[in-house]
This record gives C-alpha cells, sequence and structure tokens, in this order.
C-alpha cells in the first residue's frame, strides 16, 4: 500500500512537472510568433518604401541629370536593402539577418539623405506635384515603419525577458530558442529623421 502511494505522489510529481515544461514551451513559441508577426508588419511597410523609391528616383532624374551618381547610390542601396529585408523575412529570429538588415537600412538611409540634401538645389523638382505625392507618401510610410519597428522591438523583448527568467532559461535553451535581436538603430545619423519634406 505504501509502495502505490509512493508510486502515486512520484506520477502526479511527474505530471505537475510535464505540465510546467510545457507551459512554459508553449509561452515561448507564442511569444517567438508574436514578434515574428510584429516583424511581417514591418515588413509590409518596408516592402511599401522599396517600391517608392525607384518612383521617386526617376521622377527626380527627369530635374537631375547631372546627379547620377547619387541616384544610382539611392538604388544600390535600396536593392541592397530589399535583398537583407527578404533574407531576415524568412527568419526574424536569425540575429545575424537582423543585423545585416539594420545595416542595410543605415546605408539606405543615408543614401536618401544625401539625396534629399540635393533636392534642396532644385526648385523646379521641389514644386512638381508627383514628386510632392511621392514624397509624403514616403513620410507616411517611415512613420509607419517607425510604429512597426517600435511593435517588433517591444515584442522581442518581451519575448527575451521571459526566456531569461528562472526557470524558462533552463528550458529554453533545451528547446533551442535563441535571444531575438532589437531592430536597433545604430548610427547616430539614422536615429534623426529623415527628412522629406521640402
Amino acid at each position: 500500500m505504501t509502495a502505490l502511494i509512493g508510486l502515486i505522489v512520484v506520477v502526479v510529481i511527474i505530471g505537475i512537472l510535464a505540465m510546467i515544461v510545457i507551459g512554459i514551451y508553449n509561452k515561448l513559441v507564442r511569444l517567438k510568433n508574436q514578434f515574428k508577426n510584429a516583424f511581417a508588419q514591418i515588413d509590409v511597410q518596408l516592402k511599401r518604401r522599396y517600391d517608392l523609391i525607384p518612383n521617386l528616383v526617376e521622377t527626380a532624374k527627369a530635374f537631375m541629370a547631372h546627379e547620377r551618381e547619387t541616384l544610382e547610390a539611392v538604388i544600390q542601396a535600396r536593392n541592397g536593402a530589399v535583398s537583407a529585408q527578404q533574407k531576415m523575412a524568412g527568419d526574424p529570429s536569425n540575429p545575424s539577418d537582423v543585423k545585416q538588415l539594420m545595416n542595410a537600412e543605415a546605408q539606405l538611409g543615408s543614401s536618401m539623405g544625401k539625396l534629399f540634401a540635393l533636392f534642396e538645389s532644385y526648385p523646379d523638382l521641389k514644386s512638381d506635384s508627383s514628386m510632392n505625392n511621392l514624397m509624403e507618401e514616403l513620410t507616411s510610410t517611415e512613420n509607419k515603419i517607425s510604429f512597426a519597428r517600435q511593435a517588433y522591438n517591444d515584442s522581442v523583448m518581451t519575448y527575451n525577458t521571459q526566456r531569461e527568467t528562472f526557470p524558462t532559461i533552463i528550458f529554453a535553451g533545451m528547446f533551442n530558442f535563441q535571444a531575438a535581436q532589437l531592430f536597433e538603430v545604430d548610427s547616430p545619423e539614422e536615429r534623426q529623421a529623415v527628412k522629406v519634406s521640402f
């Protein structure tokens, strides 16, 4: 009889431990999926921005014939950012892909900043209605990217915090839940808002 009670106690303890482990695993999965979904929102806005940039460059070409090098640099930086964004979209939990996208975004921001600085030298371009519409759309998209990036970083912070707390940290390593990378702004130039208005 005592052996039976001992066996029941052991089974109950094992059952409770199993339920705790299952709960921890499921919570990590849910949090990981939340930050992946949050990146999907960034992804949508980045695609929109990447689609606007060639239109912006094409419109500017008509007015800025002597600025070919700057225009090509913008397109090259845009293509690099598109490539990094597509790679990260495949696995938003890969820290090296996040860093690669952050670097590509920094290069794109830098080249776009140079382009916007040149716009000041072209009054006809500043008064063009197509260019003004594109700039307005780009400004709106930049704001949406900022909000989406904040939501992503909030989700990553929640996931990382849960992953690093006890007893979750014990099981996170066992189930291969790696730390997620924040989508941060590295350069001081990028910390300042991109000025897209005329």
